[in-house]
């Protein structure tokens, strides 16, 4: 999927103010979210609890149709729109066909006889939100670090880079959110983690290894952006974890917003 994704920056921008302070910020976060985690660790609990969920009632071909119809909405989207077209409207093209891929996608679905809390949609929000924020924290500050890192030895390229590199008016700013913060984690979160994993869960009996390969699609699906699929596994991993074990997709899109928040808003401070 071409959305946006754990941004990297230079040394030399992390030093400047505002992304100093992000930084800050973002260690203190993941090193306090860390004690809570070990914590519980070694109390035997679950890093997340449990919630009790049916098995996808998807099968493989039904995964096809909604990957095929993501790529052929993808594709089609791009040859409307022509190479000629500015960075801007093809970003808004892309995001409209990452939402139309998911409608495609829930209408497949549901009438193989999916409820809205098979296909994830569903959640508890209060307890989401806290779960979210608490994958956030632990999350934030090693990957960040880990993408500025990899952006040393391969440049991160991605279009909505290029595209607040030449211009920071509305319009760019409102199709830079639109496609990171809304298009990008609902689809991806969709795709990956409910579509994908879902079915793997109901195929394979070690629910880790449906994770692992998940996440492993996941981290690919961003070839040709530097390095980013290498912190991108990680972050698959444990936004599959949350899936797995509340059988919905609420706190991780939550997750995934946030993150892709926050990087831009490092880019718009440096």
């Amino acid at each position: 999927m071409q959305g946006a994704d754990p941004e990297s920056v230079t040394a030399a921008e992390w030093l400047e103010p505002g992304p100093l302070a992000i930084a800050a910020g973002a260690v203190a976060a993941s090193a306090w979210v860390a004690i809570l985690v070990c914590g519980r660790w070694r109390r035997g609990e679950p890093l997340v609890g449990w919630r009790p969920h049916a098995a996808v009632p998807w099968a493989g071909a039904d995964v096809a149709t909604v990957l095929l119809a993501y790529l052929f909405g993808a594709t089609l989207g791009q040859e409307l729109v022509g190479e000629p077209a500015s960075l801007v409207r093809r970003l808004a093209v892309n995001s409209v066909a990452l939402a139309a891929a998911v409608a495609s996608g829930v209408a497949v679905l549901r009438a193989r006889g999916a409820t809205w809390e098979a296909l994830g949609f569903r959640g508890r929000w209060p307890d989401d939100l806290r779960l979210a924020v608490a994958a956030l924290g632990l999350l934030v500050a090693p990957l960040l670090g880990l993408a500025g890192l990899l952006d040393q030895l391969v440049p991160y390229r991605h279009p909505l880079v290029e595209l607040l590199a030449g211009r920071r008016d509305l319009v760019a700013l409102a199709v830079v959110i639109g496609s990171a913060v809304i298009a990008a984690p609902v689809a991806e979160e969709f795709f990956f983690r409910r579509v994908l994993q879902g079915w793997l869960e109901r195929r394979l009996p070690d629910g880790w290894t449906a994770v692992v390969l998940s996440a492993a699609a996941f981290a690919l699906a961003h070839q040709g952006q530097g390095l980013a699929y290498v912190p991108l596994f990680p972050f698959g991993i444990v936004l599959g974890l949350i899936a797995r074990q509340t059988g919905s997709i609420v706190a991780c899109i939550l997750v995934h917003a946030l993150f892709n928040a926050i990087s831009v808003g490092i880019l718009l401070a440096t």
